[in-house]
């Protein structure tokens, strides 16, 4: 959508204004609505530069990240002022982040104090192995009944450990007293607000439940668990509900963006549960069907011992990487088929957290990226539909892009990225192919969970994010599922989710968040167009592709005298390395001597 296609027309009737800012992981974006239409009448859109200093390390610069937010914001509100739209009539601002994402700071200077860590990133691996063998059982669910997730890498505890451990000037900062932690919204919200100079430290319940420092029953951080870590508890921000007002912006008056110093930041959700917000689907019980449902979501009644009697609420994102979501009410779901058990939004302090079941898969839009700057394949994400489509199929060529491992259901940090069945016929177009596909078998695969979990099989799936714009994605989604998939028109319902939950907040009640009230979303509908048998054979050839990634990687790097990694910390490398050797050795044996 154009970020300056509001029309003239629409600006005397324009109500209450409301922001938000929309960091993600490949980048940000400052978007305004119009709390009476959900309207969006401008945006800006800043890329965010990822640094990888080593192999499985992914990281972004704090201070770009801020800085991409005061241009984003000064650029629309450049746009806004050439539409003759009144800055001040922005009532509200919402903050939605890339969720799990790690940054310390010090509190007396306001500098980080190394990069961001990014929820991708995988250097935590042998500290999660460890942690896992000194359970009982080595269980990596060990922690589940109270933070909802597993010991994984993708999660905040182990990578704020990691960075008390190896980088001094965070051990030093948090042995002085000076350390802050967050996640990036945590940051932006300190920044925004004063920073050291009063800046508000906190979270929202959304965010710090992707943390294992937090109790999904109590809504609060858990000392047992934060001393399980090793985490003073005084470095951690203070948790809100995900509607209120947190503090007032402080901008420079000389900024593009100075007309929104003043102005309450009052909304705050990780991105997927922001993206459920945006959907409107937050009503316990609604009781309307699918097809004409406010939002249309897939609406239905499970049956089941401890999920009896819930209604659930079901949207897929697709960003960098994709997510699964299904809104579980007032009451937490542990999954038995590995699915995270996550806090959904808190939209008031004195408002009932609500929770959802979440399958997270890490590798989706990222995939696209690789393809175009690693191999060189595509110049743009519009190429790769192209390139795709031109084939109209992978040849039988499988793809597993498990750069960062496998996340959900199987949590296999050890799983690496694999391209397999390739034969002299397969071109850089069936690769592609192969990457869309991918991208929709680990959809199924978390669905699967879903459908396994609630006992009742979803009958259509809602989509939101970056990677719905490809027709060709979506409709390969349908038939890969065997199930309509809904794309709604309005695409940008993460950003818009924040801003609900900001114009909502007490003392600021610009956004009302009644059913009655809600602007009705249309959409688009894929329907499936294959055989399910052929879905399903192509669906058990991924699996078998998937299996063969698995056990990849040791989690413990063999060092070679210069202290760098060996060749043969990769087990299957070494071992036909050292096969390879013996067959050699062998074959002068036999050969005799010259």
């Amino acid at each position: 959508m154009n970020g300056t296609m509001a029309a003239c027309s629409h600006r005397i009737t324009l109500g209450p204004l409301v922001a938000a800012i929309d960091q993600g992981t490949s980048s940000t974006r400052f978007l305004v609505f119009d709390s009476k239409t959900a309207e969006l009448l401008s945006h800006h859109q800043v890329e965010i530069k990822q640094s990888f200093p080593k192999e499985g390390w992914v990281e972004e610069d704090p201070k770009e990240i801020l800085q991409s937010v005061y241009e984003c914001m000064d650029r629309t509100c450049e746009k806004l002022t050439q539409l003759n739209v009144d800055i001040s009539n922005i009532k509200a601002i919402g903050v939605t982040n890339q969720r799990e994402t790690t940054v310390v700071w010090d509190k007396e200077t306001g500098e980080p104090l190394y990069n961001a860590i990014v929820w991708l990133d995988l250097r935590t691996q042998s500290t999660v192995e460890r942690l896992i063998n000194q359970t009982p059982g080595k269980n990596k669910n060990h922690l589940k009944h109270k933070t909802g997730l597993p010991i994984s890498t993708y999660f905040s505890a182990v990578k704020l450990r990691w960075l008390m451990d190896n980088v001094d000037e965070v051990r030093e900062a948090v042995v002085s007293h000076r350390a802050m932690f967050g996640t990036v919204d945590s940051w932006l919200i300190w920044c925004l607000t004063g920073g050291k100079s009063g800046g508000v430290h906190c979270t929202d319940v959304t965010n710090a439940s992707r943390t294992m420092l937090f109790n999904i029953h109590t809504l609060d951080w858990d000392p047992e668990l934060c001393t399980y870590f090793g985490i003073p508890m005084e470095i951690l921000p203070r948790v809100r509900s995900s509607s209120e007002i947190y503090g007032l912006m402080k901008i420079c008056s000389s900024r593009k963006s100075g007309a929104l110093s003043g102005i309450p930041i009052s909304g705050c959700l990780g991105d997927q549960s922001a993206a459920l917000v945006g959907q409107m689907c937050f009503q316990d019980g609604q009781a309307k069907n699918t097809s004409v449902a406010l939002c249309g979501f897939i609406l239905f009644r499970c049956v089941g011992s401890s999920i009896s009697s819930l209604m659930y609420f079901v949207f897929f994102s697709y960003g960098t990487g994709c997510f699964l979501l299904r809104n579980t009410g007032a009451k937490p779901v542990m999954s038995d088929h590995g699915l995270l058990t996550t806090v959904a939004y808190k939209l008031g302090r004195d408002k009932p957290a609500c929770y959802a079941l979440e399958g997270s898969v890490a590798i989706c839009g990222a995939v696209v990226r690789w393809l175009q700057d690693n191999l060189g394949i595509i110049g743009s994400s519009e190429e790769l539909e192209k390139l795709a489509a031109s084939v109209g199929t992978s040849y039988g060529c499988y793809f597993v892009p498990a750069f960062s491992g496998l996340y959900a259901p199987y949590w296999e940090p050890s799983a690496r990225g694999i391209i397999c069945g390739l034969t002299q016929f397969t071109n850089k177009s069936h690769v592609a192919f192969a990457a869309l596909e991918a991208v929709c078998f680990q959809t199924r695969e978390i669905l699967d969970a879903m459908n396994q979990d609630s006992g009742i099989p979803l009958t259509q799936l809602q989509v939101d994010g970056g990677m719905t714009s490809n027709r060709l994605l979506m409709q390969l989604q349908a038939d890969i599922l065997c199930i309509p998939v809904v794309k709604p028109s309005m695409p940008e319902t993460t950003a818009l989710g924040a801003a609900m939950a900001a114009g909502a907040a007490e003392g600021v009640s610009v956004w009302s968040l009644s059913p009655e009230d809600l602007s009705e979303v249309t959409s688009e509908k894929f329907e499936p167009q294959i055989n399910p048998d052929e879905s399903e054979f192509r669906y058990a050839r991924w699996k078998k592709a998937v299996q063969k990634s698995m056990n990849w990687e040791t989690t413990e790097p063999v060092c070679n005298g210069n202290g760098e990694a060996s060749i043969f910390s990769s087990t299957p490398l070494g071992l036909y390395i050292m096969g390879s050797m013996l067959m050699l050795v062998c074959a002068k044996y036999l050969a005799g001597p010259d």
